[in-house]
């Protein structure tokens, strides 16, 4: 009797969260099919999957693009940006949460004060004080407003996810490297920064998501076309004139939601061990 309780319980559990779990993810089937469907069924036959015949012209035009610039240079813009991200989070995040997490200096309770106070900031407030320094700067339609922030402390929340990690690590290994003749430095590169690996995979799927999916920074700072992202490629194809190329705008959509499902695919491992160890430490 009671297996049989058991066995109707995982049916009703399994069969909840199949259900749930294919409502939660239609949106994208719903893109990848219609982005194979004619321009007249996308709206019309939309509760079907299925297309009635698959145009898969839909990828060839919207990979054109618009005038001279193809998507292509799209996608070139978002990997040098994203990557340049990752790799300015990676290096400041570690750096700042080590001198947190491990050094003793003035003014150091103040300072985690103001780190924590800017993680619970609103973007929108600094955006204008950004903008002007920028502008004063003469960043403006370069990429620098979007990568050098990343070198230059990093985002808030890696560098507070980065200090709960170290803090973790046990302080015996930095007094015997310091014994063994290794420096400040030494003790961050040759013992804290190996063992911050998932911490630091973490950060960097992180950085990468959050920078790829970025709209409202490249939409301040990028307006020439042939330096624009792919978030900013795909408003384009939104024109309220000449109408919406539906089909072409939905295939590139789903193109670029494959860099993020590969990263994700083969770093799973990595982001779940990265966060579930940082919050038991």
């Amino acid at each position: 009797m009671k297996t049989k309780r058991t066995w109707y319980a995982d049916v009703i559990y399994y069969g909840f969260v199949i259900a749930f779990g294919f409502i939660m993810v239609y949106p994208i089937l719903w893109m990848v099919a219609s982005s194979l469907k004619p321009a007249s069924e996308i709206f019309s036959q939309a509760s079907s999957l299925i297309p009635s015949e698959f145009v898969w012209s839909n990828y060839p035009d919207g990979w054109a693009g618009f005038g001279r610039t193809g998507f292509d240079i799209y996608f070139k813009n978002s990997f040098i940006i994203t990557t340049s991200v990752v790799i300015g989070a990676i290096l400041s995040s570690s750096i700042v949460a080590y001198g947190f997490a491990r050094l003793q200096f003035k003014f150091k309770k103040v300072l985690f004060a103001c780190l924590i106070a800017t993680v619970m900031l609103p973007v929108q407030i600094t955006l204008i004080p950004q903008y002007i320094l920028f502008h004063n700067l003469g960043w403006v339609n370069t990429f620098y407003p979007l990568i050098v922030p990343a070198f230059l402390g990093g985002t808030p929340f890696f560098i507070f996810l980065l200090i709960q990690f170290i803090r973790g690590i046990p302080r015996e290994l930095d007094e015997a490297a310091i014994i063994d003749g290794c420096s400040t430095f030494g003790v961050f590169w040759r013992v804290i920064l190996p063992l911050l690996k998932p911490a630091l995979v973490t950060v960097a799927i992180f950085a990468f998501m959050w920078t790829w999916d970025d709209f409202l920074a490249p939409l301040i700072y990028l307006n020439k076309t042939d330096i624009q992202t792919v978030a900013l490629g795909l408003r384009n194809f939104m024109d309220a004139e000449s109408g919406t190329s539906w089909g072409a705008l939905l295939a590139m959509s789903t193109l670029s939601l494959l860099p993020q499902f590969i990263i994700f695919l083969f770093f799973q491992r990595y982001l779940v061990e990265g966060i579930s160890t940082t919050g038991l430490k």
